[in-house]
Formats: structure tokens, C-alpha cells, sequence
């Protein structure tokens, strides 16, 4: 009689049963995820107002929605790749904002294909809570055009494909270590 082996075995069941597990995690998520990008576009399409979070947690609840903050003071300017309302590629103008309660808070200026530093200094600013976080003020300041409004469809989704890829991962384990087996017992056989 010919014998499979039991701790290969073993070890090839184990590993596919984590890979199935890694698969309905991601399934677990893709849920998850659902529901935090339909929370972040009720939150962009109510217009509803919110405090600048104070705390991580906040900043979660806080996102895509609008707020408004006091500059007392803007330091480091900076830009980064960015894009203006119409989609065109070009500079986001960052300024590190020195609020009146004394955090420091990243502003997102305006847009523009110009990488020098627009003069601003502080004031009044009102945007969309973003990613980071940062505001991204809308309307832009210092002369700047309009960033492309912080979009929640951005965000990647792909725990979906994460599962299936797991999923094949632990079909492909199992084909293979069936044709070894397969191929041990015919050499022994």
C-alpha cells in the first residue's frame, strides 16, 4: 500500500487553511471598506461643517467633510504633485499653519504649474479635511487655482482581488502538492 506522507501533508493542509482564511479576511474588508467610502461621500455631499479634528479617531470621522480653521501664522511652504480642479497635473502649494490653539495644521493652498512659493501668511481658511490629515482649502488662497477636491474614489479597493488571489493560492498549493504526491508514488510504486 502505498503511503502519503503526514507531516508534509499537515504542513501543505495548514498553509492552505490560512491562505483560505487570508481570503475571507478580505472579503471581511472589502465590506469594511464599502462602508467607509459610503461614509466619506455622504460626508463630501452633506456640506455639513465639522470642528478640525482634535484626536486620530476624530480625524477618521472627520474626513471629506468641511471645515474652517484660524492661520494665526503660516510657516515652511512646500509643494507636491498635485492636481487643479480641471484634472490638469501640477503643483500643490503646502503651508504648515500655526492655528490659535497652537497645533500645527497642513494647508493645502492652491494649485498652480509654478513651483515658487506664493506669499501667505495667515488667516482664516476654509476647505475639506483630507487624507494626512490636511485642508484643502476652498476656496484657494494666494492667488493659487482651485486643487481637485479631495475624492474618496481615490481610495483603492481592491480587497476584493485580494481575496480571489489568496483564494488561487490555495487551489495552486493543493494542485501542486497533489501532483508531487502523484508523481512520488509512481516512483515508488
Amino acid at each position: 500500500m502505498k503511503r502519503i506522507p503526514i507531516v508534509p501533508t499537515l504542513l501543505v493542509l495548514v498553509a492552505v487553511g490560512v491562505m483560505i482564511r487570508l481570503g475571507f479576511w478580505q472579503l471581511e474588508r472589502l465590506g469594511e471598506k464599502q462602508a467607509m467610502l459610503a461614509r466619506y461621500e455622504a460626508a463630501q455631499t452633506s456640506g455639513a461643517q465639522v470642528r478640525w479634528p482634535d484626536s486620530p479617531a476624530a480625524v477618521e470621522r472627520s474626513l471629506y467633510h468641511r471645515t474652517q480653521i484660524e492661520c494665526r501664522a503660516a510657516a515652511g511652504q512646500t509643494t507636491l504633485s498635485g492636481r487643479n480642479a480641471k484634472g490638469e497635473a501640477g503643483l500643490a502649494h503646502v503651508a504648515t499653519c500655526e492655528d490659535v490653539g497652537g497645533g500645527e495644521r497642513q494647508v493645502v493652498l492652491g494649485w498652480s504649474r509654478d513651483p515658487s512659493a506664493p506669499v501667505w501668511t495667515g488667516g482664516v481658511v476654509t476647505g475639506w479635511i483630507a487624507p494626512g490629515p490636511r485642508l484643502v482649502a476652498d476656496p484657494p488662497l494666494a492667488g493659487l487655482d482651485a486643487n481637485a477636491k479631495p475624492d474618496p474614489k481615490d481610495i483603492p479597493n481592491n480587497h476584493l482581488a485580494y481575496a480571489v488571489q489568496w483564494f488561487l493560492f490555495a487551489g495552486v498549493a493543493l494542485v501542486i502538492y497533489a501532483l508531487a504526491l502523484r508523481k512520488r508514488m509512481r516512483e515508488r510504486g
